[in-house]
């Protein structure tokens, strides 16, 4: 595991940014993991950036998603997909076929996780998968517990992962309760995982995750078992590191 510590943003955002850059420009038709939430958005910015400087074309690229929330319709501005569209896929040359979400609205669920969890399998492994951590140790929206699904699923959120994605809403009532999510098995068959974490009120579970025992009840601790991660952290989230 490879942990790097920034004292500038802006480092934090450009290194990141190159690791997805280098490996779409050394395989252009590389399969992303990307990821949503406030970690991921500045290196989305950077990779914006080399597009428009003429550094790197996305145009056979192709990603998917952690997750989705369920019940959101697409068109509402907290939808994973409208974050991804604002944030990235409307400000670069990958092709939106080509990009994957998992579906919160579909008729049946559980048929739209086999559906999404075999696209994966077929057009996979991802080459680089980008990852964020909750503040009781998620990964996507895998929620601590006695144990994990290892494919996608639908998961029920809990009273922590509203409350913190509540800012997002106008209030906690109106963050939706359940999400599909790739599972902790989907997640580590990425080839590469770059994990990102900023903030002091995320160093207590960084530690617990990177140093800690491996357990259900810190999903990103299993992280621990892969052998390529990189760690992208600021100064404020690598304290106990």
């Amino acid at each position: 595991m490879n942990i790097r510590i920034f004292d500038q943003e802006k480092e934090l955002n450009t290194t990141g940014a190159e690791l997805i850059a280098s490996l779409v420009q050394n395989k252009p038709k590389a399969v992303l993991g990307l990821a949503t939430g406030s970690s991921p958005v500045g290196i989305y910015n950077e990779l914006i950036d080399m597009y428009n400087r003429g550094l790197v074309s996305f145009v056979s690229a192709s990603s998917f998603n952690l997750d989705e929330y369920v019940g959101l319709p697409v068109s509402h501005s907290e939808s994973y997909r409208s974050f991804m569209n604002n944030k990235l896929f409307h400000h670069i040359d990958i092709k939106m076929e080509n990009t994957h979400i998992p579906d919160g609205n579909a008729a049946d669920l559980d048929a739209e996780c086999t559906r999404y969890e075999e696209l994966l399998v077929n057009q996979g492994p991802v080459d680089l998968q980008l990852l964020g951590i909750g503040h009781n140790g998620h990964i996507g929206f895998n929620e601590p517990g006695a144990s994990l699904t290892g494919s996608t699923h639908v998961v029920n959120l809990k009273e922590e992962t509203l409350k913190a994605n509540a800012r997002f809403f106008p209030s906690i009532e109106d963050v939706p309760k359940q999400a599909m999510t790739m599972g902790v098995a989907s997640i580590l068959k990425a080839k590469h995982i770059v994990l990102i974490a900023r903030g002091e009120d995320k160093a207590e579970i960084i530690r617990t995750a990177l140093t800690g025992p491996i357990t259900t009840e810190c999903p990103a601790s299993l992280l621990q078992c892969h052998p390529n991660v990189t760690v992208l952290l600021d100064r404020g989230a690598g304290r106990f590191m």
